[in-house]
């Protein structure tokens, strides 16, 4: 790579087991945050400060695997113990990269002060945009705004022209999940990839299930087959079969249960998957397989330890083949990854859900990316899930929104890289706008449950990075929507001033109302909050042309039955390039069935297709 940037500002911190030296080129930053920084001395150097609070190196994995999918370098023969071998490289693998550790693995976690903080350099160092895998559960009280420390500096981010991508969370598929949802943020949810890890269990009737699962076992059809047990059968005097079913701690007897292929069940959600595993393990097990349709789409990791997950369908002809005959036996097989797998994409059962809890009247998620099976880079230090007789990887397969959003945020770089001058609204709208609705098979992306996907599980759609390189037209999300969104919330003119520095805002009239922030804030989607009978409602909208000049675009309408959609007017012209042009979006009651429908507005010129989803909310 070329010399660093003459405008950057950034530093590497030292610390344990990292030295200044450890930056080069491609890692141009890295910093280290914790509480103790607060309580450093005031002349304290921050090389001084890391090497006595922790350092910026990564001892989990989480940042680097995050970090290697934004802007990883290309790497032939890139593979996980022989499993997703080939070419691996990043969304933007020409982009320098500044990494920003505030996490740690005690009880501070996260800390808000460090978060802040970490966005606030990142910003004055000169990024341009800012990759966060983190957030709160769905289950926690939603922050206000202004004191969320991750909503509070991707604004500050965004008044000084950096894009902030945030992950959704993984609290779906239950409704009103989706975290990280301010409207300057690009919020990402996770999608399935065309590559599944299936490992065989094939039962003493000679019939075989493909379950889902990351295993290494050297079992093989040539060796012996194991004896099995369904949990209930093998519960201690002291437990009931559901818990001993579900694998629970301290349920099984373990004369029972060694040696032989245990079957669980996943009815108890407070037992894990990974709990399971170490329960089975413990009680001398020689494998588990588990009957369990939740977050199958996302193996987990277990090493050497046989294990294969199915669905209740083939779960139940394990179940009756073990109640069929006097000695059950079976073997589970090594994993074998399965390329081209269709459908795909598909919403992943994990991946938090709109209508976001903080308004409804802002669609979110924004759109969906690869978040599920993700090979990428890990620190080989972990030897935990380290197969037998091997070396830790320096690379490993993980899943959650968290892969996901650095896959936006590299093509945000990618983007930016080909547009400098594109905002980062901009930038969001074009990869929205030109996002797909269809899958492999050429039909529209399912939700986990089969159904369908909405705009409540997918956003716009998939990211298609190149396609958004020419996106037709963009809507340009300006600091002033955001203001005027913060009065529409109830933000007083005051407590904004204060916030944004700007001495002379006041906010229009009408605020507070949500209504108002789906009818003007000009963004990329839209969400109509309440629909009521015989009260039609406007959406009003304005387009940037950034393709050629005098372009003519022509709109059509995707709208479910029961709901009347127009668009006025029915054509946009653009004499020039950056021109802009408004149009009216209405929406009105025809006999919809109560709750959310879905649709979009496209507009087309020939080449381009701008598509902005909209949910509608009947009352």
């Amino acid at each position: 790579m070329g010399d660093v940037p003459s405008r950057w500002r950034g530093l590497c911190m030292e610390g344990p087991s990292f030295k200044k030296s450890s930056c080069n080129k491609k890692l141009i930053g890295a910093r280290y945050y914790g509480d103790q920084l607060g309580l450093a001395a005031p002349n304290a150097s921050l090389a001084r400060v890391a090497l006595s609070t922790g350092s910026p190196r990564d001892d989990v994995g989480h940042g680097t695997h995050c970090a290697s999918t934004a802007t990883g370098a290309i790497v032939e023969g890139a593979d996980y113990y022989g499993l997703a071998w080939g070419a691996a490289k990043g969304g933007a693998p020409a982009a320098r990269v500044a990494s920003y550790k505030v996490c740690t693995e005690d009880e501070n976690g996260c800390s808000g002060s460090a978060l802040l903080k970490a966005i606030d350099d990142a910003v004055s160092d000169g990024v341009d945009v800012i990759s966060i895998s983190i957030g709160k559960n769905a289950t926690d009280t939603t922050p206000d705004l202004l004191t969320d420390p991750v909503a509070l500096g991707a604004f500050h981010a965004h008044q000084r022209g950096v894009l902030v991508v945030c992950s959704a969370g993984n609290d779906g598929p239950d409704p009103s999940t989706v975290v990280n949802s301010a409207p300057w943020i690009l919020t990402v949810a996770a999608s399935t990839i065309d590559r599944a890890f299936h490992s065989s269990i094939v039962l003493g009737n000679r019939k075989v299930f493909k379950g889902a699962a990351i295993n290494f076992s050297n079992r093989s059809l040539d060796r012996e087959r194991y004896p099995m047990v369904f949990g209930a059968q093998a519960a201690t005097r002291s437990t009931t079969a559901s818990k001993a079913s579900n694998c629970y701690p301290g349920s099984l007897r373990k004369r029972k249960v060694a040696g032989k292929i245990l079957v669980c069940i996943g009815t108890d959600s407070r037992i894990t998957r990974r709990i399971k595993k170490l329960v089975v393990e413990d009680s001398g097990a020689r494998g588990l397989v588990l009957i369990d349709d939740k977050a199958m789409e996302a193996p987990i990791d277990t090493a050497s330890f046989p294990f294969s997950q199915v669905g209740a369908v083939a779960g139940a002809h394990v179940l009756q083949y073990i109640n069929s005959t006097k000695n059950p036996t079976a073997v589970i097989l090594r994993t074998k990854d399965v390329r081209l797998f269709k459908p795909a994409p598909v919403v992943a059962s994990f991946s938090a859900r709109g209508p976001a809890a903080l308004t409804e009247a802002i669609l979110k998620p924004d759109l969906m990316a690869p978040g599920v099976s993700i090979l990428a880079a890990m620190p080989p230090m972990n030897m935990e899930d380290v197969p037998a007789g091997k070396k830790p990887s320096s690379f490993s397969i993980k899943s959650g929104t968290s892969m996901a959003c650095p896959h936006v945020a590299g093509a945000g770089a990618f983007l930016k890289s080909a547009h400098p001058g594109w905002s980062p609204s901009i930038i969001r709208s074009a990869l929205m706008t030109t996002a797909t609705v269809r899958n492999n098979l050429g039909q529209p992306v399912a939700s986990s449950s089969g159904a369908v996907a909405t705009g409540h599980d997918m956003g716009a759609g998939e990211i298609l990075p190149l396609r958004a390189l020419s996106p037709g037209l963009v809507f340009d999300t300006t600091t002033r929507d955001y203001l005027n969104f913060l009065c529409y919330q109830g933000y007083k003119d005051k407590v904004i001033r204060k916030v944004t520095g700007d001495a002379q805002f006041t906010c229009p009239r009408g605020a507070p109302s949500p209504d108002l922030i789906a009818k003007s804030v000009n963004y990329p989607s839209i969400s109509v909050p309440r629909l009521a009978a015989g009260k039609p409602f406007a959406v009003s909208r304005t387009a940037t042309n950034v393709g050629q000049s005098n372009a003519t675009y022509a709109v059509t309408v995707e709208a479910p039955p029961g709901l009347l959609v127009k668009v006025s007017p029915k054509r946009l012209l653009f004499s020039r390039r950056w021109a802009t042009a408004s149009y009216e979006v209405s929406f009105a009651q025809a006999g919809a069935r109560k709750g959310y429908a879905y649709g979009a507005v496209t507009w087309s010129d020939g080449v381009h297709s701008v598509r902005t989803p909209f949910a509608v909310n009947v009352v």
